[in-house]
């Protein structure tokens, strides 16, 4: 019997821990009593247990929402659980508010969420506001109309304008505008001394072209923090044009004399077959002066006489020989 009892004690102990566990998770106690002397009046069990059946951690709304009532910024938890629900971030919306309020900047808390739930950080966004801040573009290199390369490093000075942070472009934006201003402002330049001269011109004729505008940022200005001579491209373009013109130069004079070793072959190939044509007919004389004497065409006095020239034409290149080279 007693061994009954001791085993029914510590099962109804168990269940009352068990249960007690249980409840402690449903219902932060902890976490309303902070709340209650904060001065935030949050209902144990339809806040607080509600947002445990709804996966929404109690603490995640709760800590938020006594900053801002110490803060002054007037917002429920019902605002704050749905925001979390919808994936924003509570604490830094509701640090944004109060950055905001210190800062006299109109900032609702539909518009800090709607920033929130874009991607931005509203907090930031709001800092930037309040403190500009600098944004610095990589090298931008162009060439001045004399064939010089120009390099240029720029420091743009940009506050957030919390009315374009929704839909408006970023950073990567105003760096691209930049960017392009100052190629096509150094490209309109007619020598790059005149660049180095003056490098605020660069940085008031960008200013001038309004590159905020759709952007989340308000310029407030531009200021050229570096400025170095590049490559001399004109030159570079004009001895790159000089090499293509000596190749192609060679080229048609290669073309030229593959012609003319091809003419030369040609003729070497005509004199050739000549000379074959003329052996051939050399060829066909005796058997001509043999079909001769057989028709009585040809009499034994013309052979002799045909011989006589024979022999004297033979006899005076002999001659015009021997006296060539003697006079060589």
């Amino acid at each position: 019997m007693e061994s009954l009892i001791t085993t029914s004690g510590l099962l109804l102990i168990a269940l009352i821990f068990f249960g007690l566990v249980v409840f402690l998770y449903f219902v932060p106690v902890g976490l309303w009593i902070t709340a209650f002397f904060s001065g935030v009046r949050v209902k144990m069990v339809r806040d607080l247990m509600g947002m445990r059946l709804r996966k929404v951690p109690p603490a995640v709304i709760v800590k938020p929402l006594i900053t801002a009532h110490k803060a002054g910024i007037d917002v429920g938890p019902p605002e704050l659980e749905a925001h979390y629900l919808a994936g924003g971030q509570v604490q830094k919306v509701v640090n944004a508010l109060i950055s905001a309020d210190k800062a006299n900047i109109d900032l609702p808390f539909e518009r800090a969420t709607a920033i929130d739930l874009a991607g931005r950080d509203v907090f930031e966004a709001v800092q930037v506001s309040v403190n500009p801040k600098v944004i610095e573009t990589p090298p931008v290199s162009a060439v001045a109309k004399d064939g010089i390369q120009v390099r240029a490093i720029a420091r743009v000075t940009v506050r957030a304008n919390i009315e374009r942070l929704v839909g408006g472009a970023g950073e990567e934006t105003i760096i691209a505008r930049v960017g392009e201003g100052i190629v096509s402002t150094i490209g309109s330049s007619e020598t790059h001394k005149a660049v180095l001269e003056n490098p605020d011109s660069i940085s008031k004729v960008v200013l001038s072209k309004g590159l905020d505008s759709g952007t989340a940022f308000e310029i407030l200005s531009i200021d050229i923090a570096d400025v170095d001579v590049g490559e001399n491209i004109g030159a570079k373009l004009q001895t790159d044009q000089a090499e293509a013109d000596l190749k192609i130069a060679q080229a048609k004079a290669e073309e030229r004399r593959a012609a003319a070793v091809a003419h030369e072959q040609e003729m070497r190939a005509a004199v050739q077959e000549q000379r074959a044509k003329v052996i051939a007919a050399e060829a066909e004389v005796p058997l001509a002066m043999a079909e001769a004497f057989r028709n009585g065409n040809l009499g034994v006095m013309d052979y002799y006489n045909l011989r006589n020239v024979e022999a004297d034409t033979h006899m005076r290149r002999s001659i015009g020989g021997s006296e060539g080279s003697d006079k060589k």
